[in-house]
């Protein structure tokens, strides 16, 4: 049991602050404009995850280089409806706040899915 409470909070934004440190409440949201770079291998999702932490590239062009998957086109996978993506994916991209490209707010731990390691951003909610 505490395994998987501690695999939970792995997968949270670093912080759901705005830019005066004021905590954010989300507000309920039924889908997700949604971008992210996808990997097979954890060792080149955490090279893609030390270029955003260093903020040496936009979160598109770092999903231009390291994401494996059909969205490479700078990671966008569009609006994305609650129910259409797997579990865990989903419950990290409905915690996300929006945010944009060149400041993105993202999962600081990567998404283990079927598909591989995922770094998730949301640019909107509705």
């Amino acid at each position: 049991m505490a395994k998987k409470k501690a695999a939970t909070q792995q997968n949270t934004p670093a912080s759901n602050a705005d830019d005066s440190g004021k905590e954010q409440k989300l507000k309920p949201a039924n889908s997700v404009v949604v971008r992210h770079i996808l990997c097979e291998k954890h060792g080149k999702i955490i090279e893609a995850m030390g270029k955003l932490d260093k903020k040496e590239l936009p979160f598109d062009k770092v999903a231009e280089l390291y994401s494996e998957d059909k969205a490479k086109k700078g990671g966008s996978l569009g609006s994305m409806a609650r129910g259409s993506m797997v579990g865990p994916f989903q419950d990290v991209a409905f915690s996300l706040p929006p945010s944009t490209c060149n400041k993105p707010i993202y999962n600081k731990e990567p998404v283990k899915t079927k598909f591989g390691y995922h770094i998730i951003m949301v640019e909107s909610r509705k």
